[in-house]
């Protein structure tokens, strides 16, 4: 098997679960509550930051070193205004949306903020991409950070990874010490000339969750570039890091699961929710991301060769699980099944609003049928090679049969 296409699948994994995350019931569900995040800090927009910094080094970092900078930028930023493209037009398709649908105002509203009431100075923000609805917000940091890829890469495939590594780290502990206040106070001060109002609306800080994207993003270019040995960072038979990073989880694990049956004191727990804090990647996001990335990995690469019967187990379960069709699907056409499963959540909220609430039974269905119907924009862009191998398949099968 390729290497991306584990990859693919991983991303699949992670937008069945933003599926399940991101879909709202009156009373919530039962079954979001099977979910990777219920255990920990770790969450599906981490792992769907870090493949696709990871993936951008490992394509265009190949690229530069063989078609030079200049065509491996161009290559990059041609995928920033694509990714622009759907972000704009999933936006477009819900404003619209809300202009035909029956009270929609009222339902969307949490999520559109000023949006929902048709406000055109907040339409043309959010096409600008300053003020971001819910779940319309991760594609616009990707954006940026595609926007700035190109001289970071360059660094990478010439030696200079450390100077990327470096900044990084130093843009992620700003944020940590509330450094970008200023910055931030100004930006929202000049918005204000333009409208009174919240204009900037984002979920994440793009300067803190950098790490992130920045991380996969150089791991990547070293992939590309050869100048990482998988094998020996990954040694079946070199367990220390795994087993650190086991303990890490499973530390994080408990603590989470004490907020969840409220067995956690309440003065260790207020001290602990001052270092929770999701939209700025706190110190608590960034460990549970490192170590769990790297078990995770360790399982996949090392696990099924491992010593230990569990091991072998939990890695070859790993790689069933990363290795579905279905995931693997879906993943390779991400950036479309995203804007898709926007579009999805929006018009099943709207769908509860008028003909809800449901039963748990009925919401289970809603679900896996919302799950399901992320492969219609996947199959969609591949109906040429699937309907072309069927309708090869059938000549083919024809021929024998005339041959008999």
């Amino acid at each position: 098997m390729r290497r991306l296409e584990i990859l693919d699948g991983m991303r699949g994994y992670f937008l069945v679960f933003m599926m399940l995350n991101h879909l709202t019931f009156t009373g919530g569900y039962l079954l979001v509550k099977f979910n990777h995040s219920e255990l920990g800090y770790v969450q599906d927009a981490q792992g769907f930051v870090f493949l696709s910094g990871l993936l951008v080094g490992m394509v265009y970092a190949r690229r530069m070193l063989k078609e030079g900078y200049a065509e491996g930028a161009r290559k990059i930023w041609k995928r920033a205004f694509e990714i622009y493209r759907y972000a704009a037009g999933s936006l477009i398709i819900i404003m619209a949306l809300g202009l035909v649908l029956k009270d929609s105002a009222t339902y969307w509203e949490p999520w559109l903020w000023s949006l929902a009431s048709h406000d055109p100075v907040y339409a043309v923000a959010s096409l600008l991409l300053l003020h971001q609805p819910t779940y319309m917000d991760i594609l616009p940091q990707y954006i940026i950070y595609m926007l700035v890829a190109p001289p970071l890469v360059w660094l990478c495939v010439t030696g200079r990874w450390m100077w990327v590594v470096v900044w990084s780290v130093v843009l992620w502990a700003a944020v940590q010490l509330s450094l970008h206040y200023p910055s931030a106070s100004g930006i929202h001060y000049m918005l204000s000339w333009v409208h009174e109002g919240q204009i900037l609306r984002t979920a994440f800080n793009v300067l803190a969750w950098q790490i992130v994207f920045m991380s996969g993003l150089v791991l990547g270019s070293l992939t590309a570039a050869q100048k990482i040995d998988w094998k020996k960072v990954f040694a079946p038979d070199d367990t220390a890091l795994a087993w650190g990073a086991f303990v890490l989880v499973l530390f994080f694990m408990v603590i989470r699961l004490g907020f969840t049956f409220e067995v956690m004191p309440e003065d260790m727990g207020q001290r602990f929710r001052n270092l929770d804090n999701r939209v700025e990647f706190s110190l608590v996001y960034l460990l549970n991301f490192m170590a769990t990335g790297y078990l995770v990995a360790w399982l996949v690469a090392a696990g099924p060769a491992a010593g230990n019967g569990i091991v072998r187990a939990l890695g070859n379960g790993l790689r069933w699980i990363f290795t579905l069709p279905f995931l693997r699907l879906i993943g390779r056409h991400s950036l479309q099944v995203y804007a898709w499963h926007v579009i999805v959540i929006y018009l099943l909220k709207g769908f509860e609003y008028h003909h809800g609430p449901f039963g748990e039974l009925t919401k289970t269905g809603i679900a896996l049928l919302a799950i399901a119907s992320l492969a219609i924009p996947a199959i969609y862009r591949e109906r040429a090679s699937l309907f072309g191998k069927t309708a090869l398949a059938q000549r083919d099968a024809g021929s024998v049969a005339n041959r008999r």
